[in-house]
């Protein structure tokens, strides 16, 4: 049975799409059979895998709401993606009143689930219902900060967060890990940070290697690529694929 990663903070601007695409494709190129959920109604991963999100006929939406298969587009850069748009904003509020609503999403996973090795869910940057319901779906957690101070303020939200669900939506809910993102190595306030995510976070899960702010990442997501195909060559890559290894080992 695959590994279902939900990678989520509560936070915007921490890089979770970013990681969710370039980890994903570097799973698949390490031969794993791979399936990115785009849960953000922002639809930002959707884009950036090329896909025009207004285009789009079904989302997620139509999946935890009206209970229909998930809808899978298949083979986009070696990967899968149940694809989405803005219409996902709406199950937020139409999950409120329905029954089983935190499991919804789970649900929709499992007639899929034994197809893939590695399930990616890019989730909302808040602690709304789309989210709850990713953790309640997921096996792992893979938490990206941001190696900034306000950013790293928030965390300890995020992790009464996670055992709430512990408790009672998802007992069996594994951290993987805390990715520190957008690092800049000559910035002396991203080296205190760094150290503090290390420090007081090593003991609860693994802190891996921290992904650099690159403007390769930009660059790569407005040509609607990962970064492996952009720049096969850039020695972020090496990080991404160290941090793919360690997936495998979950």
């Amino acid at each position: 049975m695959s590994q279902v990663i939900a990678i989520f903070n509560q936070a915007g601007g921490v890089g979770k799409t970013t990681l969710t695409m370039n980890l994903g494709y570097q799973l698949h190129t390490r031969g794993h059979k791979v399936l990115l959920i785009d849960l953000d109604p922002q639809s930002s991963l959707t884009s950036f895998m090329g896909i025009d999100p207004e285009s789009l006929d079904k989302t997620p939406f139509d999946a935890i709401i009206n209970e229909e298969p998930l809808f899978i587009l298949h083979n986009q850069h070696g990967m899968d993606i149940a694809p989405t748009n803005i219409n996902l904003s709406v199950a937020e509020i139409q999950l409120v009143n329905m029954d089983f609503r935190e499991v919804r999403l789970k649900e929709s996973i499992e007639p899929v689930r034994n197809n893939y090795d590695f399930i990616l869910i890019d989730c909302p940057p808040s602690l709304g219902l789309l989210s709850y319901s990713s953790l309640v779906a997921a096996s792992h957690l893979l938490i990206p900060i941001e190696t900034h101070y306000k950013a790293f303020q928030g965390t300890n939200l995020l992790l009464q967060t996670i055992a709430k669900v512990r408790r009672r939506g998802n007992r069996h809910l594994k951290l993987a890990g805390f990715v520190p993102s957008r690092y800049a190595v000559a910035n002396s306030q991203d080296q205190r940070t760094l150290k503090a995510i290390q420090e007081q976070f090593s003991s609860i899960a693994t802190v891996f290697d921290p992904i650099p702010r690159a403007t390769a990442f930009v660059d790569a997501s407005e040509q609607q690529i990962p970064l492996a195909l952009y720049d096969p060559k850039h020695p972020v890559l090496n990080i991404l694929d160290k941090l793919a290894k360690q997936m495998e080992q979950l």
